[in-house]
């Protein structure tokens, strides 16, 4: 069999951004009690909230609250995959909002619109985005918000893997079983 090789999705260099342009993320995730047990106490986060169901049944949610770090971090990482694929370094998280609380078994979803474009005055391989970001809930609440500055290559200096790829002939004998 033959065909053009196809590269797969690389992501986004800081020539493809424009201020103004929204991406709907497409992954979504839903956090399971497991999820926010372990982030709890992996981070040594010793608030009862979030891991003790006796506890929190007593609370005014009556139930457990996701770790707040926790939905910043799945937020941002549902991120990646449109803005910081190619991302050098993350330079900060700014006026970060939880309008609204996340509860074990929501599911979660995120936007963000670019702010800012510039280029770096110290690495010029890279240019510095800033982002807007919100995470919903199955219910379209937003449950978070923040800005992100981040650093991403410009196309043609992101560094490259060295990986060593076999030819595509066990391709062939494979589709042909």
């Amino acid at each position: 069999m033959t065909g053009k090789e196809v590269t797969g999705w690389e992501g986004r260099f800081f020539e493809d951004f424009a201020i103004g342009d929204t991406y709907y993320h497409p992954l979504g995730r839903t956090i399971t009690a497991t999820d926010n047990t372990w982030f709890t106490l992996l981070t040594q986060n010793t608030a009862k909230v979030h891991f003790d169901s006796a506890y929190a049944a007593s609370t005014e949610f009556g139930r457990p609250l996701v770790n707040s770090t926790l939905t910043l971090a799945l937020v941002t990482g549902q991120s990646v995959i449109d803005l910081s694929l190619n991302v050098f370094a993350n330079l900060g998280w700014d006026v970060v909002r939880l309008p609204a609380p996340v509860f074990e078994g929501d599911t979660l979803y995120s936007r963000s619109r670019v702010l800012e474009l510039r280029d770096s005055g110290s690495r010029p391989a890279v240019g510095l985005v800033t982002v807007v970001t919100e995470g919903f809930n199955q219910d379209g609440v937003i449950v978070i918000s923040y800005r992100r500055t981040f650093m991403v290559y410009r196309r043609g200096m992101a560094p490259l893997a060295d990986v060593r790829r076999p030819d595509t002939a066990s391709l062939d004998e494979a589709s042909a079983r």
